[in-house]
């Protein structure tokens, strides 16, 4: 599914509704009156990237304005900050600017669905601007989905990583390991053995896969939490049990990927039964709505 259209159903149609409407009044300013817009959730631009746009803007221009509102004296920007950066670097004066006026709810959800739309943020940018959305703003996680245009289990489970160690979001920030893998670690109960798992994965490479199995595989074993303290930790021995029948591993990774949480399935013979996990009532209610939909 293309990316655009499926946020089109929230603010995501907005951006170019509103600098397309108002081309006829776009106006030039100076650079320097310009303020970064505070709900900004992006942390960080690529340099190379920003050089490249910035070469192209000496030779084309700015080709699409900035969206901005009025700021006392200043403006403040809405969306386009990456195209004020690289005009800064391009030397430009002035920049070409649509002037709206809008609340911060709004800005704060334009920036965040502009990001969104060009696949801009890192997952924990995105939890974080979640996170900030609900908390200043009040919003339930279902009016942040509808506003982004996106489902709410989709929230919910971006969300999720945010209660990882804070050590391993900021690997998540580095991209030193995948959003997968970081996904793959709430599956844990503890904070360190999330931690101590996450170091295994960079220092052996491990792919999500992998990393879900050995998660798998400690649950199985529970791995005791003094092993992973103090200088104990490094004498921790990875378990390597007998798999679940492959059949009903399957079932378990379906059922993973389409609850978003940790799944275990105890059979004995004939009879057996299925375990879901959730933390909050929130994540029940979601995964009730998706047992439901079935």
């Amino acid at each position: 599914m293309n990316r655009t259209r499926a946020l089109g159903k929230g603010l995501g149609a907005l951006i170019p509704q509103l600098e397309e409407a108002d081309l006829q009044n776009t106006l030039e300013v100076p650079v320097e009156k310009i303020e970064i817009n505070p709900y900004q959730p992006r942390r960080s631009f690529d340099r190379e990237s920003l050089t490249e746009l910035s070469e192209s803007i000496k030779i084309h221009g700015v080709l699409q304005p900035l969206l901005v509102r009025k700021s006392a004296d200043h403006y403040q920007l809405i969306a386009g900050e990456r195209r004020l950066r690289a005009s800064k670097l391009a030397g430009l004066d002035t920049v070409p600017v649509v002037i709206k006026d809008l609340d911060d709810r709004a800005v704060m959800e334009i920036a965040l669905v502009e990001n969104l739309q060009r696949e801009d943020l890192n997952p924990i940018e995105e939890a974080e601007a979640y996170k900030k959305l609900i908390e200043e703003f009040k919003l339930t996680q279902e009016e942040v989905a509808k506003s982004v245009g996106k489902s709410r289990s989709s929230i919910t489970n971006t969300l999720r990583l945010l209660n990882l160690p804070t050590e391993i979001q900021q690997l998540v920030l580095n991209e030193t390991i995948t959003m997968g893998h970081a996904r793959a670690l709430l599956g844990l109960d503890l904070p360190e053995k999330q931690i101590h798992l996450s170091k295994k994965i960079i220092e052996e490479n491990l792919s999500v896969r992998d990393t879900e199995e050995l998660i798998r595989l400690m649950n199985i074993s529970d791995v005791p939490r003094e092993t992973l303290e103090g200088e104990k930790k490094k004498e921790v021995v990875y378990p390597r049990l007998p798999t679940l029948d492959p059949n009903l591993q399957a079932i378990v990774d379906d059922m993973t990927r389409l609850f978003g949480t940790k799944v275990r399935i105890k059979n004995s013979g004939k009879r057996g039964k299925i375990e879901i996990e959730y933390y909050s009532q929130e994540e029940l209610e979601r995964i009730t709505e998706i047992l439901l939909s079935l």
